[in-house]
């Protein structure tokens, strides 16, 4: 991890005054103890949008890191492009190495990313980690998953503010009332010089099609999708509470088993037999988990993840699967 820091005329821009106020007061709302925040800065123009905003905000408020996951050759020189903008500005800067493992490469970045910056944030005493997610992202992420099928779930946008598992700083997006427009603007004003992912314009991607088709689509309102997909994280947040009233109600544990008395909502069922999967320490496709609702709901039985499920009376029992004879 390396750091840097120096002060330099940059810190004498002046950005759209609307802009900064807005941006000050989500702050003030995310970060209410007003301590010392982290800002999660990739070197493209959202996350270095975000980084101009907040020197101009709070200065001296705030820190800075990269991410540099060694996927590409660029990457080292986007993180010495944000290195130098902050150095440009005083403000200290963290570059956080990671190293991925073989599978989805995107999924363990994204997971890797996170990690480090817990840490980073711990390591620093920081009361929250700012990233840069916006209207925009919020808008081509719903689309995305309503052309999956997704269910509530995948359909919630996140949060303004989230706990990071474990870790004192919680997860805050200051810009999720910002469009890439107001951010781009930014960017133009400051006449910074900010990285290019080569991915964010490759159409095999399923966001960049999305954004395309987005751009193209002038009868579609990108701020009433963020306003949807912030409303279904409402109605995600109020169907786990109530699943978890269910829970004391439906299901008992045996010893290392679990019976269900199944309720009249396949969403509930759903939701309390994945709730029981997971106990057992598996961490089941939520394709699996709705095969094997079907199977109990016809009176059969099934099993997934190494849990054997019957059908036992007005109730369905869940126990871990016997071993297999051999020989």
């Amino acid at each position: 991890m390396t750091r840097t820091g120096r002060v330099s005329a940059a810190s004498d821009l002046v950005l759209p005054p609307e802009l900064v106020t807005r941006f000050k007061a989500a702050l003030e709302r995310l970060n209410p103890g007003d301590g010392k925040i982290g800002l999660a800065v990739s070197g493209g123009p959202d996350s270095l949008a975000m980084l101009l905003l907040a020197h101009a905000a709070i200065p001296g408020g705030f820190e800075v890191a990269t991410v540099d996951h060694g996927l590409r050759p660029e990457a080292k020189d986007e993180c010495a492009l944000v290195a130098a903008a902050c150095a440009e500005r005083g403000v200290v800067c963290a570059v956080l190495g990671v190293n991925l493992g073989v599978g989805n490469v995107q999924a363990m970045a994204r997971e890797a990313r996170y990690v480090a910056l817990g840490d980073w944030a711990d390591h620093n005493h920081l009361a929250a980690v700012a990233t840069a997610h916006h209207i925009d992202d919020q808008a081509e992420t719903l689309l995305m998953r309503l052309n999956r099928g997704s269910g509530v779930a995948g359909l919630a946008g996140v949060r303004e503010r989230r706990a990071m598992d474990g870790r004192a700083a919680c997860l805050i997006r200051p810009l999720l009332e910002f469009r890439r427009s107001d951010l781009a603007t930014v960017i133009a004003t400051a006449g910074v010089k900010v990285a290019s992912d080569p991915s964010n314009f490759d159409t095999r991607f399923d966001r960049v099609r999305m954004r395309g088709e987005l751009a193209q689509a002038n009868w579609l309102d990108p701020v009433a999708l963020a306003q949807s997909a912030s409303n279904l994280a409402d109605s995600l947040e109020a169907l786990q509470d109530f699943a978890q009233v269910l829970w004391g109600q439906q299901v008992r544990q045996l010893g290392d088993a679990y019976t269900l008395i199944p309720t009249s909502s396949r969403e509930m069922n759903r939701r309390l037999l994945a709730n029981i999967l997971q106990r057992f320490g598996g961490r089941p496709r939520g394709g699996d988990v709705a095969r094997l609702l079907d199977l109990l709901t016809r009176g059969e039985g099934g099993n997934v993840a190494g849990v054997l499920a019957t059908v036992e009376g007005d109730r369905w029992l869940l126990r871990p699967e016997p071993p297999r004879r051999t020989g």
